[in-house]
C-alpha cells in the first residue's frame, strides 16, 4: 500500500510518499509545496498553489490513501484560520483526486514516531530518518508529513478493524 502524507502549511506544505508492505516501511518521495513566491494578501492564489501542488503529487505517485495532519488552535485567531483554509485546499485536493483520507493531530504523530508526544522537530526528522533508512534528514516539512505517513501505516490498520468491528454491533436504542 502507498500512502501520502501531509503536512498543511499556508507558507510551505510538507508531503511526504511511503509504500507498506506488513511491517516494511520504504522511503519513495517527500518535499515541499511552496507559496512564498505570491503575495501574501492574496489567498486565493496560494489555495490553489496548494490545490494544484497535491493533486500533481497525487498523479505522480498514486497512492492509495493519504493522512493529513488536523490543525491545532493556535493563540493566534487570525493564523489559525489561515492554516484550517490551506489544510481545506490539501483535504479538497486529496478527495478530488478520489484519494482516502485519514486525519491525526500532531501530538499523534510525535507519540508515534518518537515515542514523545511534546519531540520537537529535530527528533521527529530524526526519526523519519532511522525509521525510513534514509542517508539524511528530511526537511522539518517533510519529515512531519512523512512521520504521519508512518504513523498511518501503523495505526491504520487498527482502526479500520475497530471500525469493521464497530460497524457489525448492533445499534441500542436509548428510551
Amino acid at each position: 500500500m502507498r500512502i501520502l502524507g501531509i503536512d498543511p502549511g499556508l507558507q510551505i506544505t510538507g508531503f511526504g510518499v511511503i509504500d507498506v508492505d506488513g511491517p516494511v516501511l520504504t522511503y519513495v518521495a517527500s518535499g515541499t509545496i511552496k507559496t512564498t513566491h505570491l503575495d501574501s494578501r492574496n489567498l486565493p492564489a496560494r489555495l490553489k498553489v496548494l490545490f494544484d501542488g497535491i493533486c500533481e503529487v497525487t498523479a505522480r505517485y498514486t497512492p492509495d490513501s493519504s493522512v493529513c495532519e488536523i490543525v491545532f488552535v493556535n493563540v493566534n485567531p487570525q493564523a489559525t484560520l489561515m492554516l484550517g483554509q490551506a489544510r481545506g485546499a490539501c483535504l479538497t485536493a486529496l478527495v478530488s483526486c478520489n484519494i482516502e483520507v485519514a486525519e491525526y493531530t500532531a501530538l499523534q504523530m510525535k507519540k508515534a514516531v518518537a515515542g514523545y508526544g511534546k519531540a520537537g522537530k529535530p527528533e521527529v526528522q530524526e526519526m523519519v530518518k532511522r525509521l525510513l533508512k534514509l542517508p539524511v534528514l528530511p526537511g522539518k516539512d517533510a519529515a512531519d508529513a512523512l512521520g504521519l505517513a508512518i504513523t498511518h501505516a501503523h495505526a491504520g490498520g487498527s482502526a479500520a478493524i475497530l471500525a469493521r468491528a464497530e460497524a457489525r454491533q448492533p445499534k441500542s436504542t436509548a428510551p
